[in-house]
């Protein structure tokens, strides 16, 4: 028998393909068929979607396991442990699988110790690998929070064949090959997924079970993180929507009852009810105090209690053909001195200092290597002169809008000000999270 080393050596269509399951328990045996003596198998059918799915089939047929009854190992996950010509156009795909929990009766096979198996090559890389057959986690969920009662959900297109199709679910994916660990398969899926979204810490929850769309068991590691920014400003890339949900929500969505029952469980637990002592997150420059960068928003309401947004210039240096405040930075000046002149330098208003009272702070961290900002929203009680372009090149239209219908795209830490100012709230935190 020859052993293949270079997949693209084989044409399937033309090949007798023939896909086995190596299934390791947790004392490290393996499973064989008694009639005849060896691992299960069976050609690949044509209802077969993968080579996987045959070796599957043939476990069912074989022994009296579920693919339920089983799980991927990490260290393989769905590529086969060993491929091997046997004849003309005629291979053997082999599968690691390990047992997802312990089995209540006997089957119809026996258990071989690995150092009994007779496979040649095959005995020689599963001594190598040394699988265990514990079932280990080959996914990664987040189970993001805003600190304040409110989950992120992530409802999934509705299209056959993908992971709980058209139902709410929790972010993330499967591991791959290149990902070291857990939490950089997690970090990677939401980067795909929505790019927008960086929460700055994630920590190990629970380790859940979910099946797969093979009918496999799948460990998923939860990890839970807080972010408080708005879904709708960071750019979904997959699925249909993200949107905040309270748990007494929850039973009006279609959702998974593992899923709910975890926000459940999270939402009562002591983690959330406790109180939270952050520490610092490590300045990347300078590892210790680090400058916030000090923004000024003006809040400014007419008499129909519409709100002052400006359409910023395609080339503005930050959120370029998005609404947003009149804002400015901070120089050497009073925040109120700063947004004085802004309102003046951007809009042609005068504004009195004393007609200004703040209104609302978002303090914001775009990414773990960004500057943080403290955003300051005033809130303007009169106003002088009517907002006309005094800066072209910064901004193509002021207009007033009413807070229910605010426009797209909107700078997300501005919905979140007025969101905020309207509920009666005076802070507000987006990218931050404890450590």
């Amino acid at each position: 028998m020859e052993e293949i080393d270079d997949m693209s050596t084989f044409a399937p269509g033309s090949a007798q393909l023939i896909c086995r399951a190596l299934v390791v328990d947790r004392e490290g045996r393996v499973l064989r068929t008694r009639e005849p003596a060896e691992l299960p198998g069976a050609p690949a059918g044509a209802d077969d979607r993968t080579l996987l799915e045959a070796a599957l089939r043939a476990v069912t047929e074989r022994t009296g396991l579920a693919p339920g009854d089983l799980c991927l190992t990490p260290e393989l996950l769905t590529a086969p442990v060993h491929v091997e010509a046997v004849g003309p156009a005629h291979y053997e795909f082999t599968f690691a699988l390990c047992l997802a929990r312990e089995l209540p009766e006997p089957l119809e096979a026996d258990w071989l110790p690995v150092e009994q198996l007779d496979s040649g090559s095959l005995g020689a890389k599963l001594r190598a690998l040394n699988l265990d057959g514990r079932p280990t986690p080959v996914n990664a969920s987040a189970l993001i929070h805003d600190g304040d009662g409110r989950y992120l959900l992530h409802l999934r297109d509705n299209i056959p064949g993908i992971w709980e199709p058209g139902a709410f679910a929790l972010l993330g994916g499967g591991r791959e090959p290149g990902d070291r660990t857990l939490e950089d398969t997690l970090r990677r899926e939401l980067a795909e997924e929505v790019p927008g979204l960086d929460p700055a810490c994630l920590e190990p929850y629970a380790v859940e079970e979910a099946t797969g769309t093979d009918g496999l068991c799948v460990p998923v590691q939860v990890f839970s993180g807080r972010w408080t920014g708005d879904p709708d400003g960071v750019g979904l890339a997959e699925g249909v929507l993200l949107r905040w949900f309270r748990p007494d929500m929850l039973h009006r969505l279609r959702l998974s009852t593992g899923t709910r029952d975890l926000i459940l469980r999270h939402a009562a637990g002591p983690a959330v009810r406790a109180p939270v002592i952050p520490r610092p997150a490590r300045a990347p420059e300078t590892g210790g105090t680090e400058l916030n960068i000090v923004g000024v928003h003006l809040y400014a309401e007419d008499d129909a209690g519409r709100v002052l947004l400006g359409l910023r210039h395609p080339d503005a240096a930050f959120a370029g053909s998005t609404w947003h405040f009149l804002a400015g930075h901070c120089e050497r000046e009073s925040a109120v001195a700063c947004l004085v002149r802004e309102a003046y330098e951007e809009a042609g208003l005068v504004i009195d200092p004393a007609d200004l009272e703040l209104a609302h702070v978002v303090h914001v961290l775009h990414g773990p290597s960004a500057r943080p900002r403290m955003q300051l929203v005033f809130r303007a009680r009169r106003l002088g002169g009517t907002p006309w372009l005094r800066e072209p090149d910064k901004c193509l239209a002021w207009r007033w809008w009413d807070p229910d219908g605010l426009p797209e795209p909107l700078v997300p830490y501005a919905r979140t000000a007025i969101d905020g100012i309207r509920t009666g709230r005076t802070y507000s935190e987006m990218g931050w999270c404890p450590a």
